[in-house]
């Protein structure tokens, strides 16, 4: 494949069930890297495809199946690669914007199953009760086992105000669970903020979109229009990722100007990048640069980052670099560990529009050079959901799935030993972000007082802050 075509760099994981996780558009010079064609193996596949056009018990359409070894091939690299059909395609991009139809669930695909990585804050999925770790495994009378992602994410989808009933398997429940959801429109603000009380301010980013700093910026200087502030709280906490230009902005608003924020490391030119704290790394030449109108004091105001391990992707970014720079104290629970850029590169015009690819294309890496992949962010202080331990008896991370990039540099795996199924405890309280019940909200500001911080016992401990 040669020439040039347009890509897309995600730093999202799984899908959402209504749309897959935005996008950021730029150009993507192809290299010849192909070696001597496998003709052996080219053969095999014609014979294969010949076999079944000829003797499969039903007549099968050549369209479908070219897409399903496509997607095959795909999906047996890593958890984050796939085939994208026009209306997949389609769905991506209209992801930028932060409105969608569907459910609000980030999934991945693991073994043949659909595993929900995080429900979307006020969105059907958070209001029926959809947990991290739910297995779905019908979807209204459809068995999901065997599913792509993308098929599943098609039935999910849907006009709003439809129903759509999920049977799902979840630890701790005897039987499965079925939810009854009503299919809305998605729309997913994707900053909100407030004074929590004087001089304290709560910042909540749900999900990184084409506007997420400019939406940043501007709450920001609201938030000083009131007054000095002592304090502020950013709240990544199951934020699934999304577009990379935004989390190099969002971190460009707290860090010194031209202040190193992620690497990335892949095989070819195109994949080696360092992004810095500058309008030409974030702005990607769209309007006026809001971050750079800021008041000065947002570069120096004590903060506390709150994450979990549903924080994946660009918002592990962002705690990333405002750990190694020490702008910020990341409080909470370890990371998902998603440290890998996946590229979306059209492959065809058919009829009903172009399809793409997904495909992983690098790794990338904090400002002192720790790899995320399959081993998250460890919070420099550990505080869990509620003083009697996390929300859900099992957690997900990118580790956990199957076929997972490995981190070379850190050997098999490269993941933390997890504490034993006896040592992990569970709390059914559950609180809204940034409410007045938020366990962890109270622990970060009584740490920006100086007041003592109830702290777990530390569990993780591979991708911790480098000590001075």
């Amino acid at each position: 494949m040669s020439g040039r075509m347009r890509h897309v760099g995600l730093v999202g994981i799984g899908a959402i069930a209504g749309v897959a996780i935005s996008l950021g558009i730029s150009a993507y010079a192809f290299r010849d890297a192909r070696g001597p064609i496998p003709l052996e193996e080219i053969r095999q596949f014609t014979d294969v495809f010949g076999a079944i056009k000829a003797n499969y018990v039903e007549p099968v359409d050549d369209k479908k199946l070219i897409q399903e070894a496509i997607s095959g091939m795909l999906s047996g690299l890593d958890p984050h690669s796939a085939f994208l059909d026009a209306d997949a395609f389609r769905d991506l991009q209209a992801g930028t914007q932060g409105e969608f139809g569907g459910l609000g669930i980030e999934v991945s695909a693991e073994d043949g199953a659909i595993k929900v990585i995080a429900p979307i804050d006020d969105t059907p999925a958070a209001r029926a009760g959809i947990k991290a770790g739910d297995l779905i495994i019908k979807i209204d009378d459809k068995l999901t086992r065997g599913m792509t992602l993308t098929e599943a994410v098609k039935l999910m989808r849907g006009k709003p105000r439809t129903d759509v009933v999920l049977t799902i398997l979840r630890k701790g429940e005897a039987k499965p669970l079925e939810l009854k959801l009503t299919r809305d429109i998605i729309k997913v603000q994707s900053v909100r903020a407030r004074l929590v009380e004087p001089g304290y301010a709560f910042v909540r980013i749900t999900q990184f979109q084409e506007r997420t700093a400019e939406d940043l910026a501007r709450h920001l200087t609201d938030l000083f229009r009131q007054g000095p502030l002592k304090g502020l709280v950013l709240d990544l906490r199951n934020d699934p990722g999304g577009l990379l230009h935004a989390a190099v902005g969002v971190s460009a608003a707290f860090l010194p100007r031209r202040a190193l924020v992620v690497s990335t490391d892949g095989r070819t030119e195109d994949a080696r990048r360092r992004y810095y704290a500058a309008p030409e790394d974030y702005l990607r030449g769209r309007g006026e640069d809001a971050i750079a109108k800021l008041p000065p004091d947002v570069k120096s105001v004590p903060m506390v980052v709150l994450v979990n391990n549903a924080s994946a992707s660009a918002s592990e970014i962002v705690a990333g670099a405002l750990q190694d720079h020490k702008r910020a104290t990341v409080m909470g629970t370890r990371t998902f560990g998603k440290g890998s850029v996946q590229t979306i590169i059209p492959i065809s015009h058919g009829p009903d529009g172009p399809a793409a690819i997904k495909l992983t294309t690098a790794r990338y890496y904090t400002p002192s050079g720790r790899s995320i992949q399959a081993k998250g962010i460890v919070p420099d202080l550990i505080v869990e959901d509620t003083p009697e331990g996390n929300f859900a008896g099992v957690t997900v991370r990118e580790a956990d799935l199957a076929r997972h990039l490995e981190d070379k540099k850190a050997g098999p795996s490269g993941a933390a030993p997890t504490a034993p199924a006896s040592e992990r405890t569970t709390s059914s309280r559950r609180y809204e972000w940034g409410s007045a019940d938020d366990y962890q909200l109270k622990q970060a500001l009584n740490y920006l007082k100086g007041l003592p911080v109830e702290t777990a016992k530390p569990r993780d401990s591979v991708a911790a802050a480098p000590k001075n």
